[in-house]
Order: structure tokens, then C-alpha cells, then sequence
């Protein structure tokens, strides 16, 4: 799969990036569909079959396998819209030069293209000029992403399914069955039974050509990760295409964050241990091919490395690129201030544009229990906190996609939802705790907000599509970069800002990627030494201590990495070295202190 541009944007909740490859791949950008929410894809499906003249026929959720197919149905439609962009944008060069200089305007090599056209005098040499620029057009990939732990088991008439029509399980055969020749992004940890689920379907194995139709990718958080994961797929003959390297903080959505692990030292050991990486899955795919009877190449399949979390300029994008060798750089909170890319309604916008750093915080609202980033003030968290006020927290679960918590139900429950959370509070008054105790445990219980509706809901917002079913407000999980970015620009502005072009942020004061991603791990840490109190059990400080080792560490590897760039790594508010002094000075005035054990005499 051929790269038009050196950077791709990654999914952004569930509907902000729902139909960004029908705005962006054909112009060679390549993008991420999340696969949570059927429902909306349904809607969407509808909402662009009128807009673009092409037949629709509703998938009802009373067919057994209609999430699979909603799914299948929804990208197929993405594809057949994106390639018809594709196939009308090359024909347009024909009859309008300026539709040509459009295009190029936003590629990577611009100035040569540009310097080659104006060197143009003839119709002859137009005709030549676009028949070089035709031969090098590839359109930008229409990938998906499936949260592989978002994998809900499901019912009809009342008897539960076999695992197949788990949520994540249909979610990937929507996409196995789709015609896209795409990758599917795999997030949020290993799943057993997912992975050997990829095994019954053709697309995911190479041809006699060595071409593999549909690819996968692992979004991961270090090596070790990358190993284990790529290692296990290799035994069932499943080739990982793409480690997609994500900062544990320093990024949107849910946060998984590392042992202290930082993005330059883990993306340094993909860098020196990628050709190893590929040798130890390439030595046990082939063996499982052979014995699955299937084509099995000499030589191992390619394998890509990608970054995301935090890219803020041209100069740390062009660092990913050059020093680390990562093939792809995702770009993807900035892009929420881009509407001609991404849905997000007007009041969100709005809120996105004035966020200063105080504004975006990691939070608890997540039903996964897994830390959050989230925007103060979103519409979601109102209409939650209006409910809270009024006695009645929680919210009706009208989408069922985090029904995973089996406290009270064998078919589960959200955290999130009000039945949940009733039935909580009356375990939580039944304790007589005193009223601190009882009421941090009551915000502990009622912080969590229904993010299925929220992340969804600003598409049919921007769109105009009717939201009665789902409840009022918007959830957004914007990474703490957004903060410097504070304008809303369009496509050829952004693309031009990532190749260092122009500048489309005002603010000057902005920390370098690997500065502000090591400030929020020694904020992790802090925080994490408070909660946890003033002496910690021996297994719990070990764990700390081995968190703190590990960013010492990687400040360590800062130091030497800028003594040898000093002219490439730069930051807004100083020297990179005296920053990074301050943060080491910070990280040293972390205490932390294991429990006394008394000796009996």
C-alpha cells in the first residue's frame, strides 16, 4: 500500500473521524474509521447515500448478524464514494489546470512539482506534466479500528450468541467481508479470541503475489508489547503490516500509559530492533502458513513503523521521520479544528478553540475504567451533571456498547448507566460510611459518562441528523497538544503546517513532544504517590520506584540525544537541556516510601 503523504490521522472517538476518508483519500490522505457504534454508521450510510444519488436499504437490528453487515455495508459505500472523488479529481486535471495545482498544492515534494509546472508552455507539455503527476497519485487508505477489549457479548430472542457475534468479533468480520483493501487498527491489548478469530478469513493472508488485502495493524505502547502481540498473530499465520507507536499520555482518547516508559527511548528500540522484530515473527508465520496450506513467501512481508501522540510542528514530524524511521507520523487532535476533515458540531468547536492546558485533563468519566482525556465544559458532562443535580444520576444506555460489567447482571451493565449506578448508590448507603468517605465514593460511582453517545453524537450534530434516541450532548477526547492550537483552519492549512509551510499556530510557547509528554508522566507519578499515601505496601513502591527508575532513565537518553541534535530538538520556552533539568529536579522530590514492618522482639 503506496504513501502519498508522510502522515496519516488516526481515529478520533467514534464519530469524529466516521467519514473523514470520504473528505480526505482521494486526495492520497490516509485515515481511521472507528467500529464501535453500527448504529452510527447506519445513520451515516443513509445521510451519504442521499447525498451522493446512491441506493440505500436499512439493515434492521432485528437480523441476527446485522452489526457484520451494517459494518460491511457502511465501508462499502466510504469505498465506492472515495474512488469515485478519486477517479473524478484525476479526470478534472484534463480541463482545469487550476484543479491540478490544487492537488499538489498539499503534497509532500510541492516546490518540485510546482517548480516543474511553471516550466509548462504548451498544451503538449501540460499533457506530459499530468501524465507523471496520474502515474504517482495513490489514494489515502480507508483503515478501521476495532477496541479489541469492547468485544460484548450479544443476544436474540433472548438466547445469547456464540462468540462470532461478540461486538468486536462482528466489527472485524463487517471489515473482513468489506471490498476495502484497508488495514484494520487493533487497540487497547491483546484479545485471544479476536486474534485467532482474523484466521477464518481469506483477505487477511497473502496471494501468490505477496499482496495481502487486508492488513493489519497494532497500536501499542512499547517493544515488548509489539513482540508478544506480533509474535502470537505470526503463529496462526497473520502478518502484523504496521506497529503504530502511541504516547501512553501525550495523546486523545483513552490513556494507556507505560511503566514510565518514554516515547523517544521505546521508539529508539524499534528503531535498532525492527529487522529483529520482523525475523521473529517471519520465523513462526511461515511454518503456520505451511501448515494451513496457504501460499507462503520466501521473504518476509514489509513491515512499517508509524508515531502518534503529540506532534505539534514540522520540525518533530520531520524528526520522527529522519531519526527514528518511522514511515508515518499520525497527526490527529489538531485536525478536530479542521471541519472540512472531521464532525465536530459548533459548541464543541468552539470549546476546542479557547482550551488552554487546565481545560484538557485525564479523567475517570470512561465506563472502561480507563483514564480519559477529556475537555471541561463538553456538553456531555452538563447533561450528566444536570442528572447528578436532580437525583437521578447515570444515563438511559441506549447504545449497549460498554455493557461489559457483570456485577449485578450476567448480561452486563455499563458503569455509566443509570440502572448501574442506582443499584451502586444503594450499596453505597447500605455501608453508613462517614460523609467524606461516602461521598468520595458517590463521585467515584456517578463520574462515569455515557462516552458511546457522547463520541458520536457531534457527526449527527454537524450533519443534521436526528438525535432523539440518543440523548442530548457531546463527548470529546482531545489530546493535551490541542491546547496550542487555537484557530480553525482548513485542509490545505493544516497539511502546509505539517510540512513546515506555514504556521497555523499562534501561541509561542508551546513544549517540545518528548518535554511535554515527560512532564505528564512525572505528573502521573505524583499523582499516583498521593493517592496512594504517605508509606506504600512493598509491592506497590517497588512498582513506583521502577516507575520513576524508568523516567530517569529516559531523561538520561534525552540529554545524550540532544548533545548530538541540538539544532533539530527545540523548544518553544528555552533549551531543550534547561527544561529538561527542571523536570529531572522536579522528578528527584518525588518521595516514595515503603511501609515500616515491626519485628516482633
Amino acid at each position: 500500500m503506496v504513501k502519498a503523504h508522510s502522515f496519516h490521522i488516526p481515529v478520533m472517538g467514534i464519530g469524529f473521524t466516521v467519514d473523514t476518508p470520504v473528505k480526505v483519500a482521494h486526495l492520497g490522505i490516509s485515515s481511521v474509521i472507528s467500529l464501535v457504534d453500527d448504529m452510527l454508521c447506519e445513520k451515516m450510510r443513509e445521510f451519504h447515500s442521499k447525498k451522493f444519488n446512491l441506493s440505500f436499504e436499512s439493515i434492521s437490528n432485528k437480523m441476527e448478524n446485522y452489526r457484520a453487515e451494517r459494518i460491511t455495508a457502511y465501508l462499502n459505500m466510504v469505498d465506492e464514494i472515495a474512488h469515485a472523488k478519486f477517479e473524478q479529481l484525476k479526470q478534472s486535471f484534463k480541463d482545469k489546470a487550476d484543479e491540478l495545482e490544487r492537488y499538489i498544492a498539499i503534497m509532500p515534494n510541492f516546490e518540485t512539482l510546482k517548480d516543474e509546472m511553471k516550466k509548462l508552455s504548451s498544451e503538449a507539455d501540460f499533457a506530459g506534466f499530468w501524465e507523471k503527476v496520474k502515474e504517482t497519485m495513490h489514494m489515502g487508505s480507508i483503515d478501521v479500528n476495532i477496541m479489541t477489549k469492547v468485544d460484548k457479548e450479544n443476544y436474540h430472542n433472548g438466547e445469547k450468541l456464540s462468540v462470532e457475534y461478540n461486538d468486536a468479533h462482528a466489527a472485524l468480520r463487517g471489515f473482513a467481508n468489506s471490498k476495502l483493501r484497508a488495514s484494520v487498527v487493533l487497540s487497547a491489548g491483546l484479545n485471544p479470541a479476536l486474534y485467532s478469530y482474523i484466521e477464518k478469513f481469506d483477505d487477511f493472508y497473502p496471494t501468490p503475489s505477496g499482496f495481502i488485502k487486508k492488513q493489519i495493524i497494532l497500536k501499542v505502547s512499547d517493544y515488548k508489547s509489539a513482540l508478544i502481540q506480533g509474535k502470537f498473530l505470526a503463529k496462526k499465520g497473520l502478518w502484523v503490516s504496521e506497529y503504530r507507536i502511541e504516547s501512553g499520555l501525550n495523546c486523545g482518547g483513552h490513556a494507556f500509559a507505560t511503566d514510565g516508559l518514554l516515547m523517544g527511548p521505546i521508539l529508539e528500540e524499534f528503531k535498532n530492533n525492527r529487522d529483529a522484530l520482523t525475523a521473529a515473527a517471519f520465523e513462526l508465520y511461515t511454518p503456520a502458513l505451511a501448515a494451513k496450506n496457504r501460499f507462503t513467501p520466501q521473504t518476509a512481508p514489509a513491515v512499517r513503523v508509524s508515531a502518534q501522540g503529540g506532534v505539534g510542528n514540522n520540525d518533530e514530524h520531520n524528526f520522527l521521520l529522519d531519526y527514528y524511521q518511522v514511515d508515518s507520523v499520525g497527526w490527529g487532535s489538531p485536525f478536530l479544528l479542521v471541519p472540512e476533515v472531521t464532525d465536530v458540531d459548533q459548541n464543541t468547536l468552539q470549546l476546542l478553540k479557547d482550551a488552554k492546558e487546565n481545560d484538557l485533563y485525564l479523567s475517570n468519566i470512561s465506563p472502561l475504567g480507563v483514564p480519559f482525556n477529556n475537555l471541561r465544559g463538553n456538553s456531555r458532562d452538563v447533561f450528566k451533571d444536570m442528572r447528578i443535580a436532580a437525583g437521578k444520576p447515570g444515563a438511559p444506555c441506549t447504545k449497549k456498547y460498554v455493557q461489559l460489567n457483570k456485577e449485578f447482571s450476567d448480561k452486563g451493565l455499563c458503569t455509566a448507566s443509570n440502572v448501574y449506578q442506582k443499584k451502586k448508590i444503594e450499596e453505597l448507603n447500605a455501608l453508613n460510611l462517614s460523609k467524606p468517605e461516602h461521598d468520595k465514593r458517590y463521585t467515584d460511582i456517578t463520574d462515569r459518562a455515557c462516552i458511546c453517545v457522547g463520541l458520536g453524537n457531534a457527526s449527527m450534530i454537524k450533519n443534521d441528523i436526528e438525535i432523539t434516541f440518543e440523548g442530548p450532548g457531546v463527548s470529546v477526547c482531545p489530546g493535551p497538544n490541542l491546547a496550542y492550537f487555537s484557530e480553525t483552519s482548513t485542509l490545505s492549512q493544516m497539511v502546509n503546517h505539517i510540512y513546515g509551510r506555514n504556521n497555523v499556530m499562534k501561541r509561542t510557547d508551546r513544549p517540545n513532544m518528548f518535554l511535554k509528554e515527560l512532564q505528564l508522566y512525572v505528573n502521573h507519578l505524583k499523582a499516583k504517590v498521593s493517592e496512594a499515601g504517605f508509606e506504600l505496601p512493598e509491592k506497590q513502591a517497588k512498582q513506583l520506584q521502577g516507575f520513576k527508575a524508568n523516567l530517569n532513565s529516559g531523561i538520561e537518553y534525552y540529554k545524550q540525544l540532544f548533545a548530538q541534535y541540538k539544532n533539530r530538538i527545540k523548544d518553544a520556552r528555552g533549551s531543550f537541556d534547561t527544561e529538561l533539568e527542571k523536570l529531572k529536579h522536579e522528578l528527584e522530590n518525588v518521595t516514595i516510601s515503603v511501609q515500616k514492618t515491626e519485628v516482633n522482639a
